[in-house]
């Protein structure tokens, strides 16, 4: 069984519509897909009437941008209720965050006499909920400026970019809790990519958040070397935290993303969805099924 845990359409920064990202995952053989757009379940509906036709298997989720100890982590959060109120707040709030600091990057932009306008911004961004920095990276490609995401990124858009703006995340332990409280379970997306905060995800950080409610933390990712892969590994036996493995793919928005590049093991889909089984249970509320 092949399990691709983290991948994303163009209801976020993907490039691929929701019923195209689930066909695709059928064309690369996977039986398991879970779609975790950016701060958005709008593409949910969409992958969930393709995914019953192509008999692929679907796990909902969201990709939350929080923010811990001052640092950004992105928490992939699967099978929450997404009615539940206080989910769909910060969610509300993180998105309202995303489209307010667009006039404030294309601001730092032409400042340094690169004039990219909002509405060649929106052109790229389609059908997403929010315009991002990866729709104005989009933009700067199209414009000549840069090779690809990635360039954009390190020249000009990422945390020690001059056109790096903050944005509003929600805080890391609070939506832990807001997740459980929803019914869902989280596990910590590509915890020692280069950046983010290491320190703060330590062993004994990891350990702190397992009693707020983390439920595993994403092993096997791109971002993650094979030796950072093996500490993570033996990091979450120590803990008993489910250790995932996924593409975080993004269509043509980032390369080297293949889908099922990495993958779950079925095991550890097990143990995540009991998790998952068992929040519901306790929370009282209506959670998604995986659909089969």
């Amino acid at each position: 069984m092949r399990i691709d845990l983290h991948s994303h359409s163009n209801r976020s920064d993907g490039t691929s519509s929701p019923a195209e990202l689930v066909r695709h995952a059928r064309d690369v053989g996977l039986d398991v897909l879970a779609i975790t757009d950016h701060d958005t379940t709008e593409g949910w509906a969409e992958a969930a009437n393709v995914a019953t036709r192509e008999g692929v298997a679907l796990v909902r989720g969201i990709e939350v941008s929080c923010r811990h100890t001052g640092h950004g982590v992105h928490l992939l959060a699967y099978l929450p209720d997404p009615t539940y109120p206080p989910l769909a707040v910060e969610l509300d709030r993180v998105i309202d965050g995303r489209n307010a600091r667009l006039p404030a990057t294309l601001e730092k932009l032409r400042d340094l006499g690169i004039d990219i306008d909002a509405q060649a911004v929106r052109r790229c961004a389609g059908h997403a909920v929010a315009m991002g920095r990866p729709h104005v990276a989009d933009a700067l490609v199209q414009a000549g400026v840069v090779r690809d995401r990635t360039e954009a990124f390190d020249r000009f858009l990422g945390p020690n970019g001059p056109a790096y703006v903050r944005r509003y995340a929600a805080e890391l332990t609070e939506m832990l809790e807001t997740v459980a409280a929803a019914g869902g379970v989280s596990v910590i997306a590509h915890p020692w990519a280069e950046r983010h905060n290491h320190d703060a995800l330590d062993a004994a950080g990891l350990a702190y958040l397992k009693d707020v409610g983390l439920a595993g933390i994403e092993v096997d990712h791109q971002d993650h070397d094979t030796r950072t892969r093996e500490v993570l590994r033996d990091i979450a036996r120590d803990l008993d935290l489910v250790a995932t493995g996924s593409s975080d793919y993004h269509g043509l928005g980032k390369t080297g993303h293949e889908l099922g590049c990495n993958t779950t093991d079925p095991e550890q889909l097990t143990r995540l969805l009991a998790l998952a089984e068992k929040s519901a249970a306790v929370s009282g509320r209506e959670t998604p099924e995986v659909l089969r």
